[in-house]
């Protein structure tokens, strides 16, 4: 069975349920909006039920069923834990997993208005996570590289987007002072690794949870402090990084090209949003461009 062929409703989640967690089958179910690696979906008010979809491993949701529950009692804010596994069978061929739900808005869907509160505890959530990993945490695949070894794909980006009137070579500058920056010599710590508005929640107009975790790894922390840019508002990286204090300046050069790259990956997938292509997000291309603009300006 092939992605396409795979049709995850509301009466599949239903039928899984009642196979292999009969005291949960009964809830209210409804699908969450958004998603690509896996789909999401409402169970009662507490829950929901992570649908492998287009990941064509289970390693992602393994790797939350392993770590969350380790992480989550530390961290300042709410972020997603399993509570319940799901095993492929003849209905349907992947995992899922049965989580806790994080209440709040996506940040690609909403809002922050207040800066200096999402600041401080965006900074105190990445203290409490960026703390040395065991020895077997997981090691970085498609993200934790050092700049210097992700230049293919931010030029595949700087290509592929419509800068409008931005320079290029602005854009190339903040790159190259990030390639050019020494890399992480401490031990590697506990990363998000993909933190960008589709992978927090807000509420009340400030932080209120972390998500999406499939990237999770131990490396250098430049990849999660890039969010300084991607999430806050204008001026909100300064104080970010005075509340975070651990950041030398080769490690906000780095976050701060990662940053940029970042940026054109939200931008790039709001065009294809915007052309109706497969797995576009058009409300990623202001998002994306907001922070490039941020990046630029140092701000």
């Amino acid at each position: 069975m092939v992605e396409s062929e795979i049709e995850i409703s509301e009466d599949l989640v239903r039928a899984l349920l009642r196979e292999q967690h009969p005291d949960l089958a009964e809830l209210p179910i409804r699908e969450v909006a958004g998603g690509w690696g896996n789909q999401m979906w409402r169970l009662g008010d507490g829950l929901t039920v992570r649908m492998q979809r287009m990941d064509d491993s289970p390693e992602l949701q393994l790797k939350e069923r392993r770590w969350l529950p380790v992480l989550a009692s530390r961290l300042p804010l709410p972020i997603p834990t399993p509570v319940r596994d799901g095993a492929p069978s003849e209905r349907f061929p992947k995992i899922w997993t049965v989580m806790t739900w994080v209440e709040g808005t996506p940040l690609d869907h909403g809002s922050i208005t207040r800066g200096d509160h999402a600041a401080d505890a965006l900074a105190a959530f990445l203290k409490a996570l960026h703390v040395e990993a065991p020895a077997d945490a997981p090691t970085a695949s498609d993200f934790g590289a050092h700049p210097k070894d992700c230049t293919d794909g931010f030029e595949h980006f700087l290509q592929a987007v419509d800068l409008g009137p931005v320079p290029e070579d602005d854009v190339r500058a903040v790159w190259d002072d990030a390639v050019a920056a020494p890399a992480w010599e401490g031990p590697p710590v506990w990363v998000h690794g993909d933190l960008h508005p589709a992978n927090v929640v807000v509420a009340d107009g400030t932080l209120a949870g972390v998500v999406d975790f499939g990237a999770l790894f131990a490396g250098d922390p430049a990849w999660d402090l890039a969010a300084a840019w991607l999430l806050l508002p204008a001026g909100g990286a300064a104080r970010f990084f005075d509340g975070y204090a651990r950041a030398d300046a080769a490690a906000v050069r780095r976050a701060r090209g990662l940053a940029a790259m970042k940026s054109l990956f939200l931008m790039l997938m709001g065009q294809s949003g915007d052309r109706g292509l497969p797995g576009g997000k058009p409300e990623w291309r202001p998002a994306g461009r907001s922070a490039l603009d941020r990046v630029l300006n140092g701000r």
